[in-house]
């Protein structure tokens, strides 16, 4: 859930952070995230975080493992905390005691073709259908699917244009063909999905092909 930032004046010291993020083209959800993060240490230590110490940094981050913080979570504070010091106030012997918190990389779970299969087969609707099947044969994430319009379809050379995906970078998935050709049938524009158009039955490939530059 992405927290709305509040109506309370901002201090010099935060509005300086979020212009330094500005400046690095940082998302509005990432400088969010970011703020939210400074605004937690802060809290923590009871004081401005521009007074923070070695010693404070310590302390807040054995805090979180304490209180049974996952990695994610900790390393997402990490970054919001190095930025800050290392740019915002140009303390990078600060920063530097700030640890990442390994995690193990598992395995993900593969569907087999016959529980692919049953899933499109529960979609409630062809629009539900053809953004399940989109998602799968072209490895898209759901923000992706739900961003694509007609003009990103190229039935031509099975290709689908990604604008402004993960890390703000565009990309061309593959079209894969998942069930029965048809698959993919005209939809109505509906919460931001295009009327995907029907493609051609081909192997499912998820990789990721450069742009060409223009």
């Amino acid at each position: 859930m992405i927290s709305h930032p509040s109506h309370r004046p901002v201090s010099a010291l935060r509005a300086r952070m979020i212009e330094d993020m500005r400046v690095r083209g940082f998302t509005e959800k990432t400088r969010n995230d970011y703020v939210r993060n400074v605004r937690a240490f802060a809290a923590f230590i009871s004081r401005s975080p521009d007074t923070a110490t070695a010693e404070d940094l310590r302390r807040f981050q054995l805090h979180q493992t304490q209180t049974g913080m996952q990695p994610p979570s900790i390393n997402s504070a990490v970054a919001a905390l190095r930025f800050f010091f290392t740019v915002t106030l140009d303390r990078p012997d600060l920063a530097r005691w700030l640890t990442i918190v390994r995690e193990p990389r598992r395995l993900p779970a593969v569907l087999s073709v016959e529980e692919v299969t049953l899933l499109l087969q529960a979609a409630p609707g062809p629009k539900y259908k053809a953004a399940l099947a989109t998602a799968y044969g072209a490895g898209l994430r759901v923000s992706e699917v739900v961003a694509l319009k007609v003009g990103d379809i190229d039935s031509q050379r099975m290709l689908l244009r990604v604008e402004q995906g993960k890390g703000r970078k565009s990309s061309c998935p593959r079209e894969g063909q998942v069930g029965q050709p048809g698959t993919l049938v005209g939809t109505p524009r509906i919460s931001g999905i295009g009327a995907l158009l029907s493609l051609p039955g081909r192997a499912a490939c998820n990789r990721i092909c450069p742009t060409p530059s223009v």
